[in-house]
């Protein structure tokens, strides 16, 4: 069965806020996501509002018919109590940095086991499915297992990088020795960050058991040209190799 494709609706944010307003709606924009084919809905509220707000957070919990994945770091501000409060089918733990502009790195999930196992256990204690973002590496998910968490986001712009760059063998098998990893240690795999068009079917090709990716960036600049219908049908069709 091919992954899951949760729509990132970050950007959509990035452009409303830009001008005021309320165009263009985020809310009807993850309602027409999920119409057009979309997984799930996923969202990265930050402390300074940038793009996704709390309030859109708690606006959009009634008009998901998907799956609704909050990402964040729960070090930050109210995103805990967020969390709990908009009750998603998972929440994605991210280390992210105060101002950051976006995710560049996973969590240490030996240094931080005893913290992230307190935090996991809240999210999970509330029946909400812990992802926790790492990078490739097989030890990371190795002990990410030991957290209590369900699944493990392998943090995949390395490999998008070198993709492009016509050298992704080293990184792709980074990805998946870590995905393999924590396969066995009982854990789901998903996967995200840069991922397209370009990339995405060679990483689900040889991760035939991931879960889920999360895209946003890429697939919200290509519906620019393609439509957001169009495009959507186009990634589920790079999933289905």
């Amino acid at each position: 069965m091919p992954a899951k494709l949760s729509v990132n609706i970050n950007k959509i944010a990035t452009l409303r806020n830009s001008r005021g307003g309320n165009i263009p709606n985020v809310v009807k924009t993850a309602i027409d996501c999920q119409a057009f084919g979309a997984n799930g809905i996923t969202v990265h509220p930050r402390p300074d509002e940038r793009h996704i707000r709390y309030q859109d957070v708690m606006d959009l919990v009634p008009h998901i018919t998907t799956e609704f994945n909050i990402e964040g770091n729960p070090r930050e501000g109210k995103f805990v109590a967020l969390v709990l409060a908009a009750k998603p089918a998972q929440v994605t733990l991210v280390p992210d940095a105060p101002g950051q502009l976006t995710s560049n790195h996973g969590w240490d999930t030996v240094k931080e086991q005893d913290y992230l196992k307190q935090i996991v256990k809240q999210f999970t204690n509330a029946g909400i499915r812990v992802s926790l973002f790492i990078d490739p590496v097989p030890a990371m998910a190795t002990a990410a297992a030991e957290t209590g968490a369900a699944r493990i986001e392998i943090y995949t712009e390395h490999y998008a990088r070198c993709h492009e760059q016509g050298n992704a063998n080293e990184a792709l098998n980074a990805c998946v020795a870590t995905a393999n990893a924590a396969q066995k240690a009982g854990l789901a795999v998903n996967a995200g960050h840069d991922l397209n068009l370009q990339n995405l079917s060679t990483l689900a090709r040889h991760i035939p058991f991931l879960a889920e990716v999360s895209i946003g960036h890429a697939l919200i600049a290509d519906a620019l040209y393609y439509g957001l219908h169009n495009t959507i049908q186009m990634y589920q069709r790079a999933l289905a190799v």
